[in-house]
């Protein structure tokens, strides 16, 4: 993808500046940095390049319609990345994709291989069972019940007097004594599955288990023909309407492996989980209860579904943008700290009108994290570290973080020499805080300099204050974990300055329940971004106190990634 190709658009609009707001004054004349701190000369200089401005410029470009959404595959998606590229080479990057035989010149595009399938359900799913027969709805709208998309590379994925199977959470967790399946046989059948994870490390806390990729990954090694994840808003974190406006059964995947895959991939209402429980003569939450307990056995229903779907398959060529700062110290320059943030959201909604907005623009997720990186990959230029620092721009994060697993199993810098990563997804756009929000807090020896960085800003770090969401495993940083890259995600809040206790909490609700993979997430230039300023500049000082440090970081003794760090160092 040379850069050569930018069209005079798009090449004028990466150039255009950003237009003045009433939001930036205001966090102009407010500058985070405070008397206090102990940020050195060479920090303070690199942490003045961080600047409200700095933020809507990138962030204005990314969010427009003419990138229709930034789709995998799509015009808009291609403009991003060469927008990306562009701007780490203005910045004085290097392409970060070392050369190969088969490109023989280094470039800022690692390729990325997606799949995508776009499945044609039924438009209603039948279900017999010794209570009769209901259908449940695949359209799209929160009238629908059923979300189905494929999940096997097939023409056709078919589905044959499959009995539903209700298995609890799914889950098979040795560490805790916890086998949901037991010694069930699931080939051919479909897995009933509840979202969510019992309280392993206490009441309310989503682990990976908790997770939906999670729970379709352990029912198709069980040899499920397909699972149905029961969605409530609690148990999610989100109303059905998130999974119901972007239901077309279109799913990207990566090239799959010698796994095993199912036919389909699902979700269901609650209330369409009752209906199938009700089928089989059962009661919903008297099974939910069931499967509170270690002693939890399978239930077949006796409820039966068979149907077709066929599956259009193609290729969908995207990329990671990759950019290089090399290190200064001759040995620990061939280590880095890898910044990352992903450029990809939903695209647009074909089945809407000329006219209506139809663009899921994703200005706060993830088009701010995106502007977020590139503010702190110009910033760090002003303080060269001795370590490289590598920023990647990842795609299809919103398909199930395939970008960033990708990296992780094909890294421009072996796992074992990447010191850290520092990840950004959905900025701060609601103001200063005296507080910031460590997803993993305790995981690693990282919580020392975040700690340390912060306190310099006047402000304390205490852990994820939505624990029942499971944000540390919803985001890009937890595929870099997984192969044991130690990694920092953090955020400014919840507690504003010059705010009640609890508004941070309601502006998080109240952008999630309205805007959240919605087309309304969208950026107009009237956020405030004096908070996001201070993130990014606790991100940049971050990233190079670590480049800089005699010893790489360390996670936490007996952590679940300590393992996958000690094999990558070998």
């Amino acid at each position: 993808m040379p850069l050569s190709t930018l069209s005079p658009l798009l090449a004028f609009l990466i150039a255009a500046p950003a237009r003045p707001t009433t939001a930036h004054a205001a966090a102009a004349s407010s500058q985070p940095v405070r008397a206090q701190s102990r940020f050195s000369t060479t920090e303070r200089a690199a942490m003045a390049r961080i600047t409200p401005a700095s933020l809507s410029g990138p962030l204005r470009f990314l969010s427009d319609d003419l990138l229709e959404g930034r789709k995998p595959g799509s015009t808009g998606a291609d403009l991003a990345v060469k927008y990306l590229a562009a701007e780490l080479e203005g910045a004085g990057y290097l392409p970060g994709v070392p050369a190969t035989t088969d490109s023989p010149q280094p470039s800022f595009f690692q390729s990325v291989p997606l799949i995508t399938l776009h499945g044609h359900p039924p438009r209603q799913v039948p279900f017999q069972g010794p209570g009769g027969q209901v259908q449940l709805s695949t359209l799209s709208g929160v009238e629908s019940e059923l979300r189905i998309d494929p999940d096997a590379h097939v023409e056709l994925a078919r589905v044959q007097d499959a009995e539903l199977v209700f298995v609890g959470y799914g889950i098979v967790a040795p560490e805790y004594g916890w086998d949901d399946y037991k010694d069930a046989d699931l080939r051919g059948k479909i897995a009933v599955i509840l979202n969510f994870n019992p309280p392993f490390a206490g009441e309310g806390v989503r682990l990976w288990y908790g997770r939906w990729d999670y729970k379709y990954l352990t029912a198709a090694a069980h040899g499920a023909a397909g699972a149905l994840v029961i969605h409530t808003t609690a148990s999610a974190g989100y109303p059905w309407q998130v999974l119901a406006s972007s239901a077309d059964s279109t799913r990207i995947d990566l090239p799959p492996g010698s796994e095993h895959r199912m036919q389909f991939q699902g979700w269901v209402t609650e209330d369409g989980a009752k209906k199938l429980t009700a089928l089989a003569n059962l009661d919903l939450d008297k099974l939910r209860t069931s499967a509170q307990q270690k002693s939890f056995q399978p239930v077949p229903l006796g409820v039966r579904t068979s149907f077709d779907m066929p599956i259009d398959r193609q290729v969908t060529p995207s990329a990671n943008v990759v950019g290089l700062l090399p290190g200064t110290d001759p040995q620990l320059k061939n280590e880095a700290v890898v910044f990352t943030a992903h450029w990809d959201h939903l695209g647009r909604d074909a089945k809407v009108p000329p006219g209506k907005d139809g663009i899921y623009n994703g200005a706060l997720d993830n088009a701010s994290g995106c502007a977020h990186m590139l503010a702190v990959a110009r910033a760090a230029r002003e303080a060269p570290a001795k370590r490289s620092l590598l920023f990647v721009f990842v795609t299809a994060e919103e398909q199930g973080l395939l970008g960033s697993k990708w990296f992780a199993q094909h890294p421009t810098v072996p796992a074992g020499r990447i010191a850290a990563n520092i990840n950004a997804d959905s900025i701060n756009k609601w103001g200063r805080t005296s507080d910031v929000a460590m997803l993993g807090l305790g995981k690693s020896s990282l919580d020392a300099v975040v700690r340390e960085v912060a306190a310099e800003q006047g402000r304390s770090v205490h852990g994820d204050p939505f624990p029942d969401r499971g944000a540390f495993y919803r985001s890009d940083q937890f595929e870099l974990a997984r192969v044991g890259v130690p990694v920092v995600y953090a955020r400014g809040g919840p507690n504003f300055i010059g705010r009640p206790p609890g508004w941070g909490q309601q502006m998080q609700e109240e952008f999630e329940r309205r805007d959240y993979h919605q087309v309304t997430d969208e950026y107009h230039g009237d956020w405030d971004f004096s908070g996001a300023v201070e993130d990014a500049q606790l991100d940049l000082v971050v990233g190079l106190r670590v480049a800089n440090a005699v010893s790489m970081p360390q996670w936490t003794p007996g952590d679940e990634f300590e393992k996958a760090r000690k094999t990558a160092a070998r």
